[in-house]
């Protein structure tokens, strides 16, 4: 299923690049964006993990340099069956996670220091989980895809309303402005919205089960919700199509979100918890949760206690 959703997005991708490159230089616009196009998706399929890991300027990291984050993810790796992904930390205070790769064979995930600062050890596994649960569904190619694609549409979006600002056509720079500013970022969200939703519950409920622990996933959740939405995050604002990767994405309204609502992803690990018969975390009503998950994040983390 995930390969003929990503089909279909390349497909709408290189429709949109068609659409703006005709809006350009006409019909020969659009024969170089269909050419242009079609050499962005075969790179960015085998190089879209390393495009976004450099986006946020994130370092590997290994058993030797970070022990106890890196054995936390083997250990998660192995729980998964999964083969041990490529692991890196993004310098950062903003705190976040997200996993890329084509497919598990050729997977990373990364986490911010922000994150690793922030949360207790049970919460991050119940993060870096979820990631890994993106990976065991085969859910982080066309997630890369999406950010890298989308990114670069708005980069071209952008340079043509800039292009046509000086053309005398009136005609066709309100075209062009109308398909730079409304079509192009809109159609893209639309993409995401149709590819994301299902697939955060599917990682929280994957996430859960390697993790073992619905509620240390949940109570994390409620932190980086409440944190990431006052944190800068330089890259997302750069490049909004890069919201979509991360197990929290900020500053975007409930109606163009990836991703489900933060306390509907709780109620739903909540209730998992139930089933499996968690020890209660008291997470259960969002709001009071978050003032409570805020008074602990400032206790520091077992795995980075000096909160550096």
């Amino acid at each position: 299923m995930n390969g003929f959703k990503t089909t279909m997005l390349l497909a709408a991708m290189t429709a949109l690049f068609m659409a703006l490159g005709y809006t350009l230089g006409g019909s020969g616009g659009a024969i170089i964006a269909l050419l242009v196009a079609a050499g962005m998706n075969l790179f960015t399929f085998w190089n879209a993990d390393r495009i976004v890991l450099s986006m946020h300027g994130a370092r590997e990291v290994d058993a030797h340099s970070e022990p106890q984050f890196f054995g936390l993810v083997q250990g998660l790796a192995q729980r998964a069956g999964l083969p041990m992904p490529r692991v890196y930390i993004i310098d950062s205070p903003h705190p976040n996670a997200f996993a890329t790769g084509r497919d598990p064979d050729h997977a990373a995930v990364a986490a911010t220091t922000g994150l690793l600062s922030m949360l207790s050890r049970d919460e991050v596994a119940g993060v870096m989980a979820h990631e890994l649960g993106h990976v065991k569904n085969r859910d982080t190619l066309i997630m890369t895809m999406v950010a890298t694609i989308a990114g670069a549409i708005s980069m071209l979006a952008n340079f043509g309303l800039f292009f046509r600002s000086g053309d005398n056509n009136g005609h066709s720079n309100i075209v062009a402005t109308l398909l730079a500013v409304i079509v192009a970022p809109f159609a893209a969200m639309i993409v995401q919205m149709a590819i994301s939703r299902t697939r955060e519950y599917g990682a929280d409920r994957a996430g859960a089960e390697i993790s073992g622990n619905p509620r240390a996933l949940a109570s994390a959740l409620a932190k980086i919700a409440g944190q990431a939405a006052r944190i800068p995050n330089p890259v997302s604002e750069r490049n909004p199509a890069a919201a979509q990767l991360y197990i929290v994405p900020t500053h975007i309204s409930e109606m163009f979100s990836t991703h489900p609502a933060t306390e509907s992803r709780i109620a739903a690990l909540e209730d998992m918890a139930a089933d499996m018969g968690s020890v209660p975390l008291g997470v259960a009503s969002p709001p009071s949760a978050l003032k409570r998950v805020h008074r602990a994040s400032r206790r520091g983390s077992a795995l980075d206690p000096h909160r550096r």
